[in-house]
């Protein structure tokens, strides 16, 4: 059995009111390919963090070949031979291949830069660590996204001091084909003795290519598998899960009317082919990880991108929606994923925010008339119980939970025909939680058209209807809600079960 090469014990890190990493331990062994995973907010971005020196841990220890690093930061980390491969690729499109790959390390010599010698050290880093062909010449933009995350991964390594690389979600925008490509690459820095760390949401990959998984669950570890096999994904669910639906969602009134929507053929650079219908009085959902094309998709509905293809009716009507306010004209509103920077004006009131999309109702000769804007306002805040129950306090001042009711208050006042939610609870409270979710049926209810996206599975199952699953830009599942378990749908919108 190799000696471990990183050991990380009692990662203890807190962050106002959230304890992220309760106690985490992390090791991998040198040579080996170490699996990462958890649901969203289960602690691994903060875990790679406190590894990279981009947050300190308020307690526990990082050991390197069994010396422990007193301070660890970026600079320390990086003289360990630790070195991360990043989700976004932070390359210049009018560089080079090896200036890109050379970049802030570069040759030098008392005549200049040594330039030819650069090429050759990266071409043949690219021939002999990661089993491809690339020209030093050849331009970023000319290359596609397997190829620069190769030149990412060779920036890395190039001063062949790695010990350890870390591979956070490194196929989000990759295809299948150029997966395959990324993973013989990463097999090849095996052979070489690397040791990796794999974060990814995908456990089809994660059996596929890893020696050993670390599994966690709300800021602690709750597994760690040994033995990686076919059918560990099951396992892996269940240990990510670890919950069961419980008295967060009220029970369902609605019953689906008349279509609403109905999507045929939409595409866009980050999706394909994808159709579906909403129904009046019916709640639906839409699964996705990140790179799945879910975000895309909502934009694209909305307005907010164009579609390169594909025909969408709403309320009946053949319908194009060159921008947001389009959308709201014909009855279709969204409550945005980012609602401090997309969904209020932070620095308004509660009235003010409340009334924005519906200031021809309580203006005179375009004149706002301040009293009834006020008024309507304090209808809202205290039907949706929002607190303070104060329409003049600043939405900056709110909890989550309340600033998102502001959100939802604006569109119940404009008597919208469709509803799509984007991330409606993300880093809300559980009590703000039941109190949403109980606003959502009752719009829907109330006859309106719901759709929800969200990466918590438990709230898609637990609140609608009928599921729509996206993987790598398509919609690869419908299923009804009552016909769906959350560690079924886990393994869905990973790729760890067929649909």
């Amino acid at each position: 059995m190799a000696h471990a090469l990183l050991q990380m014990h009692d990662i203890t890190k807190s962050f106002p009111g959230v304890l992220a990493l309760d106690k985490v331990a992390l090791s991998v062994r040198a040579g080996e390919i170490h699996g990462l995973v958890g649901e969203n907010g289960a602690g691994k971005s903060t875990i790679i963090k406190v590894l990279a020196g981009v947050y300190k841990a308020d307690g526990g220890s990082v050991a390197m070949d069994g010396e422990t690093l007193g301070d660890v930061n970026p600079r320390t980390i990086h003289a360990a031979g630790v070195r991360f491969i990043h989700q976004e690729l932070h390359l210049v499109q009018h560089f080079t291949v090896t200036e890109s790959v050379f970049m802030g390390q570069e040759l030098s010599g008392p005549t200049g830069l040594r330039r030819r010698e650069m090429t050759r050290r990266a071409e043949a880093f690219f021939r002999e660590a990661l089993g491809t062909e690339l020209q030093g010449s050849t331009l970023i933009r000319d290359l596609g996204i397997a190829e620069r995350k190769l030149v990412q991964i060779a920036r890395a390594l190039i001063d062949g001091a790695a010990k350890l690389v870390v591979f956070d979600e490194p196929t989000a925008p990759l295809s299948s084909g150029e997966t395959k490509k990324l993973f013989a690459a990463i097999k090849r820095l095996k052979e070489r003795g690397i040791a990796m760390i794999y974060v990814s949401h995908y456990l089809a990959e994660i059996t596929d290519i890893c020696d050993r998984v670390t599994v966690l669950r709300n800021g602690r570890n709750v597994a760690v598998f040994d033995d990686i096999l076919p059918d560990s994904a099951d396992a892996m669910i269940t240990a990510m899960v670890g919950r069961e639906l419980d008295a967060l969602f009220p029970s369902s009134n609605h019953a689906a009317a008349a279509q609403m929507l109905q999507v045929t053929g939409l595409a866009h650079e980050a999706f394909s082919d994808v159709s579906f219908e909403v129904r009046a009085g019916e709640i639906v959902g839409i699964a996705g990880l990140i790179g799945s094309g879910r975000e895309e998709l909502v934009d694209t509905l909305y307005g907010l991108r164009k579609p390169s293809a594909g025909s969408v009716v709403f309320d009946g009507a053949p319908r194009t929606f060159k921008a947001p306010r389009d959308a709201v004209a014909a009855g279709m509103v969204l409550v945005p994923r980012d609602r401090r920077h997309d969904g209020l004006v932070l620095d308004m009131t509660v009235s003010d925010n409340v009334n924005l999309a519906s200031l021809d109702d309580i203006s005179t000769a375009l004149i706002e008339r301040r009293k009834a804007g006020a008024e309507k306002a304090a209808g809202v805040t205290a039907q949706l119980d929002i607190r303070p129950p104060n329409p003049a306090a600043v939405a900056r001042n709110l909890s989550g939970g309340n600033q998102q009711k502001v959100v939802l208050g604006r569109w119940l006042t404009r008597g919208a025909k469709l509803f799509i939610l984007d991330e409606p609870t993300v880093g809300v409270d559980v009590g703000a939680k039941v109190e949403i979710y109980t606003l959502v049926e009752q719009l829907a209810a109330d006859g309106a058209a719901v759709i929800v996206s969200s990466s918590d599975p438990a709230e898609l199952v637990g609140l609608c209807d009928r599921v729509l699953v996206m993987l790598r830009g398509e919609i690869v599942a419908e299923v009804q809600a009552d016909m769906l378990g959350i560690d079924h749908l886990v393994a869905l919108t990973t790729g760890g079960q067929a649909a």
